[in-house]
């Protein structure tokens, strides 16, 4: 797991396990650890004569043997509750690559085996308590870095508990029988009741219902599916029976690509962990000899062994960079929380966080910043007719036809409300429209071409203007007169708006790349007010115009739906694809959008600074308080009388954590920027 720290990476080599069964088991050990040696610790306190003397209880609490007895509760303290630390010294040093678990070793290896040759006759001093109270603070910063960051695992197993054990399969008779769900096959018919989960992705053969999806896409609305829809494994059914043929098994369905794409970003690697990782490498060489040259100062300067030691001890305490392992993935733990609240599927951690440079975003248009489907965008008059009664003629007539063109007039009138009127006498034109007969009128729905060529058209600037904006224009005739006409365009979607408001007002440059005419290009630019466009691009062109504009010096993300956009998202910085589930989505994004939602192109942006931010934070905070506090420690400043004990070492290095720790929680606070989109963000007029 490349975001954990250190401990937790070491750590998962341990026999736990795998999965979410081994992440449990590596929390509940930490637990176990940490409680044993806290209760331990009661008796340390109480025995050690530092402690004793600075309550004056050593006369009540002294007794024969009592040296023993503290060496003994220290042994299982060192040996049971240390056991995770000194496991990790042997992967460190084994790996060649010292870091934070050696650090902590040899602090505990240090003060145990000291403190133990006192017991048995060195001269000296002995720190037991030291050394168990070290072994608690570790224990405990380590037990909730656990839990932080393993609480991925547990959305994995939410997830998997969303699919139902059993299936209603239908036989050839139409009998139900119960099934494991490992049982289903494509092909095979499943029932599902009214408040069933759908065990299986498939698509809808007979009946309607609404589905609760939020699980799995965030929509918290119901979604309205009949026959020929597609029903994905997990949503929970309305009131409605439906019964669905099974399209999708195994590793193929919706969900199982969710469970996938978010094991995946657990395990890959953060490039901002990587330095993390690399700055505790440099700490653990700059403590070690800070370390040893400190033991043989204190020596040479005439002071004991014991005090020398003391010493080396506190410099390895506050050396110990565990605020400096915690930095990184206590944050990646709370955007990576945020993101899946959100609908984000993070594929590529190191690609989230190049978001938070981005200085263009490149929208493909059809299926993205548009919803791949016609609407109405105008209608025109050429008669004493009104701009409903137009369209409640063509929409009658429209409503007998399921040409994309037919479907977008008819969506036009719904969308304003107007009733279309009842037809009869049907009929195709074929290539050159519709007709039918209306309240006892010969009524056609026909092209340009067709008007042109029977001298019917008349100049309009209006209607002029439409065509030169890409739109497709249809003209209503009754009794061969034309009455009006209806423009029709790719419907941009409502939020497309408000997404390239808001990335622009984050200075980042909006595009759009599509396959479609100069004209069309020009008008959805214009509309949404974007930086530039590129038009009369075919698919294999996209990745040519992405390295074009990554030419110019600038982090570029490519947003598409994943099908024609596979090149262009691989080769941008930042691939984002609109819907999930997609093979080519999965396949060739960094970050899915479950929801389909560009303003949470925003959110990855916004959330990636603010991330971006508290790393940077903690690490200045961790990286500052070493180099402060390890000359310190190593009694740099004796001769002003500030001497730091091993025991004030322990203190300022929990401070230290419990710092970041706080710090990478208020990123949390984040999320009300990134729920209102920000203050100046602004839907432009349309």
């Amino acid at each position: 797991m490349g975001h954990m720290s250190p401990v937790a990476h070491h750590y998962m080599h341990m026999d736990h396990g795998h999965a979410g069964n081994g992440h449990a088991a590596m929390v509940t050990d930490f637990r176990n650890r940490f409680w044993v040696a806290m209760i331990l610790t009661v008796p340390i306190l109480a025995l050690s004569q530092l402690v004793q003397d600075l309550l004056g209880l050593r006369e009540r609490l002294a007794f024969r043997g009592e040296s023993y007895v503290l060496f003994g509760l220290s042994t299982v303290v060192y040996l049971y509750c240390g056991w995770p630390f000194l496991k990790g010294i042997h992967n460190e040093l084994r790996a060649r690559q010292p870091g934070m678990m050696t650090l902590i070793a040899v602090a505990i290896s240090t003060a145990f085996f000291y403190s133990s040759a006192v017991v048995f006759g060195l001269p000296g001093t002995v720190f037991f308590w030291e050394l168990a109270t070290l072994v608690d603070v570790m224990l405990l910063g380590h037990w909730l870095e656990m839990k932080s960051v393993l609480g991925a695992s547990r959305a994995l197993e939410a997830l998997v508990q969303l699919l139902p054990a059993t299936a209603h399969r239908l036989k050839p008779n139409d009998d139900a029988e119960d099934v494991p769900i490992a049982e289903l096959r494509p092909g095979d018919r499943v029932l599902v009741k009214p408040g069933e989960r759908v065990p299986i992705d498939g698509v809808i053969t007979k009946g309607y219902s609404g589905f609760n999806e939020s699980m799995l896409t965030g929509e918290s609305r119901p979604v309205e599916k009949t026959v020929g829809r597609e029903a994905v494994g997990g949503a929970v059914n309305g009131e409605g029976v439906v019964t669905v043929v099974v399209r999708k098994t195994g590793d193929q369905t919706y969900l199982a690509q969710v469970i996938a794409l978010v094991q995946q970003a657990q395990e890959t690697r953060s490039r901002t962990q990587d330095l993390a990782n690399r700055a505790a490498l440099w700490l653990t060489y700059i403590a070690l000899s800070v370390g040893g040259a400190t033991l043989v100062a204190w020596l040479a300067f005439g002071f004991g062994f014991d005090y020398a030691i003391e010493r080396m001890a506190t410099v390895m305490v506050i050396a110990c960079p565990h605020a400096l392992g915690l930095a990184v993935p206590l944050v990646v733990a709370v955007s990576t929380r945020l993101t899946a609240q959100r609908g984000l599927l993070i594929r590529d951690r190191a690609a989230f966080e190049r978001a938070h440079g981005l200085g263009a975003a490149l929208f493909d248009k059809t299926g993205t910043l548009t919803e791949g489907r016609f609407g109405v965008v105008g209608v025109v008059a050429l008669s004493d007719l009104s701009e409903r009664e137009i369209l409640a003629w063509a929409a009658g007539l429209e409503s007998q036809s399921e040409h994309p063109i037919a479907q977008g007039v008819m969506r036009g009138a719904k969308d304003r409300s107007v009733t279309p009127k009842p037809v009869r006498n049907f009929k195709n034109l074929p290539g050159q429209g519709t007709e039918a007969v209306i309240e006892g009128h010969s009524v056609r729905v026909v092209s340009p071409h067709y008007v042109r060529k029977r001298g019917l058209d008349a100049p309009n600037e209006r209607i002029d203007e439409l065509g030169d904006e890409g739109n497709t224009v249809v003209y209503l005739l009754i009794d061969d007169k034309p009455v009006g006409a209806v423009a029709l365009a790719d419907v941009i979607r409502k939020e497309s708006f408000d997404a390239i408001a808001r990335l622009k007002a984050m200075g980042i440059r909006c595009m759009m790349i599509t396959g479609d005419a100069m004209a069309v290009a020009k008008s959805v630019a214009a509309r949404l007010g974007l930086d530039d466009y590129f038009a009369e691009v075919l698919p294999h062109q996209k990745l040519e115009k992405v390295r074009e504009v990554k030419a110019r010096g600038v982090t570029v993300a490519m947003i598409g739906d994943g099908v024609n956009d596979a090149l262009a998202l691989v080769e941008s910085d930042l691939g984002i694809a609109i819907g999930a589930g997609t093979e080519v989505a999965v396949e060739s994004a960094d970050i899915v959008l479950v929801r389909s939602d560009l303003r949470d192109v925003f959110t990855i942006v916004a959330l990636s600074r603010a991330t971006y931010r508290k790393i940077l934070q903690n690490l200045l905070w961790a990286t500052a308080y070493n180099i402060v506090a390890i000359p310190l420690a190593a009694g740099v400043a004796y001769p002003w009388g500030i001497v730091i004990s091993p025991a004030v070492g322990a203190a300022l290095m929990s401070a230290s954590t419990i710092i970041v720790a706080i710090n990478a929680q208020l990123l949390a606070r984040a999320r009300t920027l990134v729920a209102n989109g920000g203050s100046t963000a602004t839907q432009p007029r349309k």
